[in-house]
């Protein structure tokens, strides 16, 4: 059939096209395939935003957030087991999911969240300009953070042990004590790995223990 372009307008004397032209042009239209704008048959605009389909070569929306839960769980591991060798791309891509996840973790019972990001956000500027001042190829701030947010998880499950039982006998101050070296550990293994400084490990330990016992200190009291 031809398109509307080709087909002669007729007009009526009055200035509007005739019923021929609309019948003509009406038909053409209707043997269009409509668009469908994603897979399972889901046309409309507004489904497609809040359904599972989502648009053609649309990446997730996770993907989009920056938010890797295998990455997660991968870093989570490796500072559970701070004994096994570490990956020096272990930080390549330098989220702030976990760390952040960690952070509202740990936070939970408490009042007080301003200190918690507070003394955060502190300690990993003080540790990011230590580190740079130290170190040859240097690190960015948000590797920094990831580091230090992620060797923050045995401090987290100190802390939610904290909320049903008191820290602020003998027994929890060795956890507390038990816990700094965990996360000082991990941390300084991990820093040490990607910036290549094994020989100052004990200048890279000094400070970032310092800031976890400030966040050892909140744990406790």
């Amino acid at each position: 059939m031809d398109t509307p372009e080709t087909l002669q307008f007729y007009s009526s004397p009055y200035g509007y096209p005739n019923n021929a032209y609309i019948q003509q042009s009406s038909s053409y239209y209707a043997q269009q395939p409509y668009p469908a704008y994603h897979n399972g048959g889901n046309t409309g605009g507004f489904w497609s935003a809040f359904g599972t389909g989502g648009f053609p070569g649309e990446p997730p929306l996770l993907d989009e957030l920056g938010i890797n839960f295998e990455h997660i769980k991968s870093k989570s591991l490796a500072v559970l087991n701070p004994l096994r060798t570490v990956d020096k791309d272990i930080m390549a891509d330098t989220d702030l999911a976990g760390p952040l996840l960690f952070c509202l973790i740990f936070g939970t019972g408490k009042i007080h969240f301003g200190y918690i990001y507070g003394v955060a956000l502190l300690g990993c500027f003080s540790i990011y300009m230590i580190l740079n001042l130290m170190s040859e190829s240097g690190i960015d701030g948000y590797r920094t953070a990831s580091v230090l947010g992620y060797c923050l998880l045995p401090m987290v499950l100190l802390s939610c042990v904290g909320v049903i039982v008191p820290l602020s006998g003998p027994i929890g101050l060795i956890a507390s004590a038990l816990a700094v070296g965990w996360c000082t550990y991990s941390s300084s293994t991990m820093f040490v790995t990607v910036l290549q400084m094994s020989e100052q490990r004990i200048l890279v330990a000094y400070p970032v223990g310092m800031l976890y016992v400030c966040f050892a200190l909140m744990t406790i009291f």
